[in-house]
């Protein structure tokens, strides 16, 4: 397992939140990825529960993503949210030829809360287009209950928020375990 610390965007954080993720390799091609949120989580706005399904949109509330770098500028984003919805798209080039990644399998999303610590656990079976993943990037955006929002990722290089800037895919996926 890989622990990775998400970053706020200046400005933006709710006060005392903390986020990390944790990627375990379950084997060749299947991932986990564990988001956990720690501090005032009751001042997060969720989702309310909905049936796994695909649901464009997710990023404008409280949503939890994953880019994959593929090669030749192309990258895979997924978006997870704590009602269980999900989505996955595929761009040729940086926010360039976005598309349904129709290949990519309905994610398993469990949300455990308590009253200082949120974890959203993604278990992706398993995803042959792995094996072509350099970096990737893990974000959050989270919106709290005074309809604030702020961003969070691996880094921030540039002068607002951008999930999709390639110097925010800072992360590798760990070896096969």
């Amino acid at each position: 397992m890989d622990r990775f610390r998400l970053y706020p965007f200046p400005g933006t954080a709710v006060p005392d939140l903390a986020i990390e993720a944790e990627l375990t390799r379950r084997a060749e091609s299947a991932l986990e990825i564990a988001y956990v949120v720690t501090g005032p989580v009751g001042s997060i706005l969720l989702p309310s529960p909905e049936a796994p399904q695909r649901r464009d949109g997710l990023w404008q509330h409280t949503c939890f993503e994953a880019f994959f770098a593929l090669g030749s500028g192309a990258y895979l984003e997924a978006n997870f949210a704590p009602s269980q919805r999900w989505a996955a798209y595929r761009f040729d080039d940086y926010r360039a030829g976005m598309a349904p990644a129709e290949a990519f399998p309905a994610p398993d999303i469990r949300l455990e809360a308590a009253p200082e610590r949120l974890v959203l656990t993604v278990r992706l079976a398993p995803l042959p287009m792995l094996a072509e993943v350099g970096a990737l990037g893990l974000s959050a955006v989270i919106e709290d209950r005074s309809g604030g929002k702020s961003w969070w990722a691996l880094a921030h290089p540039a002068d607002k928020p951008d999930f999709h800037d390639r110097d925010c895919f800072v992360a590798q996926l760990p070896a096969a375990g």
